[in-house]
C-alpha cells in the first residue's frame, strides 16, 4: 500500500513541474516589433507611407518622412506599438494608392509594396 502513494506524489510532481515549465510560454502574448521594414518594389517612387493602429480611433505609429525611390527600403521605427493588427496607406507619386487594413506585425517585420 505505501507504494502507490509514493507513485502518486511522483507524478502529482512531475504534473507540476510540467505545468510551471510551460508557463512562461503561454503568458507572453506576440508583441509587434519596434521597427518594420518597408521596401518599395514598384517603378515608382513611394511619395508617403503611414502606419496606424486599428480601431476607432486610429493613432499614427509610423510615417515615412521622406520618398522612398523604387527598388529601395527603410526600416520606420513604430511610436508605442499596440496590439498586433495596423492599417497601411501608401501613396506613390503616379497617383496609386494602396490602402490595407489588419495587417498583423506581430508575424509580418517586413512590408512590401508591388503592383
Amino acid at each position: 500500500m505505501k507504494f502507490k502513494p509514493v507513485i502518486s506524489v511522483r507524478l502529482f510532481g512531475v504534473g507540476l513541474f510540467g505545468c510551471f515549465a510551460t508557463a512562461p510560454a503561454v503568458a507572453q502574448s506576440p508583441k509587434p516589433p519596434a521597427q518594420v521594414k518597408v521596401t518599395n518594389a514598384r517603378t515608382a517612387p513611394l511619395a508617403s507611407l503611414e502606419i496606424t493602429t486599428s480601431g476607432e480611433q486610429p493613432r499614427l505609429i509610423a510615417k515615412l518622412a521622406k520618398p522612398l525611390g523604387p527598388g529601395k527600403s527603410i526600416a520606420l521605427k513604430l511610436n508605442k506599438p499596440t496590439g498586433c493588427s495596423y492599417s497601411v496607406l501608401a501613396k506613390f507619386s503616379d497617383e496609386v494608392e494602396s490602402d490595407s487594413d489588419l495587417i498583423d506585425l506581430c508575424s509580418e517585420k517586413s512590408i512590401r509594396l508591388t503592383d
